[in-house]
């Protein structure tokens, strides 16, 4: 790269602002150009389902970095430009108002879209998806306005929007096709506990619940059941997942993964096209921790592979990912988790409330063939940084203890590190 071949960056969320800050961290010096299809500078989304939506003076407090960044560390941002194609053996990009820009390495930090309900797509009247600052801007307008709300879909989206509806005072509905809630992510016994407190919170669950029809009136959708069952609503939030924005790579000939469709790239997020590297919801990257290769769809990973593909493009050694860790907000409690579920890991709780407790605090621990693997805590975060040292180490012999709540965390994850050391040093 030449001092005026610029690096690329497309799409201007999360992982592409924070890349461009760890390359100028890094001491880059040479020209940052980002790309991203929004009029919006760069900005967190885990705030849209939930202060955002309760409340608009929260729009501008939200960015990735203050606005003054951009313009301070000579970054050329690009807000409302699509790069619609990629030359990868050229290494030119072709932008929608037919412009090109020559790049020495490119970034995609394309992100992902909302995956959408064929029966409801987006743009359908009453109907709301969220996935954008304006997305939540025009669904906050609506709720202000609707005494009720349903929700199609339980993973951490939906559950969020639920929440922060209902503290809104709207009656809410929640539709979840699966017989549990977060199936993916919470074993069944913490998903139930979560179904019990969304209930005690004054929401209606319908879960096991899928649609068959669904059909859009003047004042609202009329949705039928795969029951027989009817249910009307005057406005309905689709948060059903989100599917990877990828056809920028794949018009470029990059490796898509089969099964979830990410972009592939390496352990220095480096895709199957020379000086083309790729961080965020768009991309599959093999984690260790797990033996696969999988899509994480979160703030933490996306900031980890941008800060990584950031040294990769200028040929700096970097420090391996943190471990994945991911947390959520909803009916007055804090949900974080390291690591991720798996079928064959075995939970055992440390504490325990019950489920209409005002400020519940427990843990589960997730062992597989002894090891920690999973460790999940409400509203017990800072226990839950005890755990980071052992993740992936076998805590067999110490499990009965680190699920005493009656026992300081920190001082059995000492006894079971100093037991590690002293069989080391024997």
């Amino acid at each position: 790269m030449t001092q005026h071949t610029p690096i690329l960056i497309v799409g201007a969320g999360q992982a592409g602002a924070m890349a461009a800050a760890a390359l100028r961290g890094l001491g880059h010096g040479g020209r940052i150009v980002m790309a991203g299809g929004e009029r919006h500078a760069p900005y967190e989304r885990p705030p849209l389902s939930k202060s955002v939506l309760a409340d608009a003076g929260q729009d501008g407090k939200i960015s990735v970095h203050p606005s003054s960044f951009y313009a301070d560390q000579g970054i050329e941002l690009r807000l409302g430009t699509c790069v619609t194609a990629l030359d990868a053996a050229r290494q030119v990009a072709h932008l929608a108002d037919g412009s090109t820009i020559g790049y020495g390495a490119c970034l995609l930090a394309t992100g992902g879209n909302a995956r959408a309900l064929p029966a409801l797509p987006p743009g359908t009247l009453h109907v709301h998806y969220l996935r954008s600052l304006d997305d939540a801007a025009r669904l906050r307008d609506a709720m202000q306005r609707a005494g009720e709300l349903v929700v199609i879909g339980g993973g951490f989206l939906g559950l969020e929007t639920a929440s922060t509806a209902a503290s809104m005072g709207l009656k809410v509905t929640l539709v979840e096709s699966a017989d549990r809630l977060l199936g993916r992510a919470l074993p069944p016994e913490l998903g139930a506990w979560l179904a019990d407190r969304v209930r005690a919170q004054g929401v209606t669950l319908r879960l096991g619940c899928g649609i068959a029809h669904c059909e859009v009136q003047g004042n609202g959708v009329q949705m039928r059941f795969d029951d027989g069952s009817a249910l009307p609503a005057a406005l309905v939030v689709v948060a059903i997942g989100l599917t990877p924005e990828v056809a920028l790579a794949a018009g470029a000939g990059l490796a898509l993964h089969p099964q979830n469709g990410g972009i592939q790239v390496d352990e220095q997020c480096r895709t199957s096209a020379p000086s083309i590297y790729a961080a965020g919801d768009c991309c599959s990257q093999y984690q260790p921790l797990f033996g696969a290769e999988m899509r994480l769809e979160s703030w933490q990973s996306a900031n980890e592979q941008a800060r990584i593909a950031a040294a990769a493009m200028l040929g700096v050694a970097a420090e391996p990912a943190a471990l994945p860790w991911f947390w959520t907000d909803q009916f007055g409690c804090n949900v974080q988790m390291l690591g991720a579920a798996h079928p064959e890991i075995r939970y055992a709780w440390r504490g325990f409330a019950a489920h209409d407790a005002a400020a519940p605090k427990f843990m589960l621990l997730g062992t597989r063939h002894g090891r920690l693997r999973h460790a999940i805590a409400v509203n017990a975060g800072g226990d839950l940084r005890q755990l980071r040292a052992l993740v992936g180490h076998d805590v067999s012999a110490h499990l009965a203890r680190l699920c005493d709540d009656t026992l300081p965390l920190r001082q059995v994850v000492r006894e079971r590190q100093a037991e590690a050391d002293s069989s080391i040093t024997l």
